[in-house]
């Protein structure tokens, strides 16, 4: 059977190199240090789950949902924008809820864009930011992507004025996975601005919204003054809670847009599992200090990982939110690809990183690191890279 030609523009996925050879030492026998897939290690918070099991208790939970989240739900997530930021959402209107945010991105791709359509990406980018889009039939234009809006937007205007399409959507993610880059407000002020002017309709993908160190607090777009006319937000459950494997998200903002994507959702699935919206309900209603605690651990990791690094001879900068590290590849190193420095980590050092390259080509000459692994394993990891260093790469 031929498949779809749509199947043919994807790419092999980057990752299933390295996952089979970690595969292959872990059944050797060998202890290999996993900082690539940003999955988190912890459990669900408690009152989380103990919610979902007395619901799943309710045979009446067992029956199709509704498809948008249901309205209990949808009004929790307002309230939540209400309390953390201070934006006033509709709850039947402008927000729905999600089979986690990479289910919502894809899905309002297909809504949004299609054959003869071009969307902005900056990169390197979170791959589906790029391949929904693809898959949706639209053209990609990337630019670099840079926390100064300044540079950000001129970025933007480059990438308009050479575009054979012009363009009708950006994607927006801060902070950012892979690089770890964030903003503040007035960033997006000035964005939005922009964006505005160029008639260009906006999809943050705001993930890591809590995942934020040293007193940094992530912005949402949607506190920009009038953003919700021109922008959608995503959000999910995954990190801030950890609930990645619960498969939960939101989307919130532009109204017409929300429909959009309801539209298409209906077509494709029935919600989400109802016992999983009463717990999310749940979560939502947490103290702050649960979220807090969440990126307290991540923040202990970023700190063990920078310092243990940078003696190792491995330049790499504190970054303020997101579980991410983003590095370049070490001096003695950059003779390599990403891929291969990242398999050579994996072989000699049994440390598994990302490769850079598969957050496109902007990627190349990096790594990221995700903060995964507990502190005494993280720690494991940077004796393994010294010791690789000062053996292949003349470390004193």
């Amino acid at each position: 059977m031929e498949p779809a030609a749509r199947m043919r523009v994807l790419p092999d996925y980057v990752f299933g190199r390295l996952n089979a050879i970690k595969l292959k030492m872990r059944q050797e026998g060998r202890d290999v240090i996993d900082f690539g897939m940003g999955n988190p290690d912890s459990p669900t918070i408690d009152p989380i789950v103990r919610k979902m099991k007395l619901v799943l208790e309710d045979h009446k939970s067992h029956r199709y949902s509704v498809a948008k989240g249901i309205p209990h739900l949808r009004k929790a997530v307002a309230v939540h924008y209400m309390d953390y930021y201070g934006v006033d959402l509709d709850p039947d209107t402008q927000v729905i809820a999600t089979i986690g945010s990479k289910e919502g991105l894809s899905h309002l791709s297909l809504a949004l864009l299609g054959p003869g359509d071009a969307c902005l990406v900056p990169e390197p980018s979170f791959p589906v930011h790029i391949w929904s889009a693809v898959i949706a039939g639209a053209q990609v234009i990337t630019f670099p992507i840079s926390n100064d809006a300044d540079t950000f937007i001129s970025g933007l205007k480059t990438a308009i004025n050479n575009a054979v399409i012009r363009p009708k959507m950006v994607y927006l993610n801060f902070p950012h996975n892979p690089t770890a880059l964030c903003v503040d407000l007035p960033f997006y002020e000035k964005v939005v601005d922009f964006c505005r002017e160029e008639k260009l309709f906006i999809v943050s993908d705001f993930a890591y919204k809590d995942i934020t160190f040293d007193g940094y607090k992530a912005p949402s777009i949607l506190q920009v003054q009038g953003a919700a006319g021109i922008a959608v937000e995503f959000m999910t459950m995954s990190k801030s809670y950890n609930m990645a494997g619960w498969r939960i998200g939101f989307c919130v903002g532009n109204a017409r847009a929300v429909a959009l994507l309801g539209q298409i959702k209906g077509y494709y699935d029935y919600g989400l599992f109802t016992p999983i919206q009463v717990a999310a309900i749940e979560a939502l209603k947490l103290p702050a200090s649960e979220v807090e605690s969440v990126a307290m651990k991540y923040q202990n990791r970023r700190d063990i990982l920078v310092e243990g690094l940078n003696r190792a001879g491995w330049p790499v900068e504190k970054n303020r939110g997101a579980m991410f590290m983003w590095a370049r590849i070490p001096e003695p190193f950059r003779h390599l690809n990403s891929m291969d420095f990242s398999e050579l980590l994996l072989q000699e050092a049994e440390v598994l990183v990302s490769p850079g390259s598969a957050f496109g080509k902007a990627g190349e000459g990096y790594v990221r690191m995700s903060l995964v692994e507990n502190s005494e394993r993280i720690r494991q990891g940077i004796k393994n890279v010294s010791r690789l260093f000062k053996r292949d790469g003349n470390q004193d």
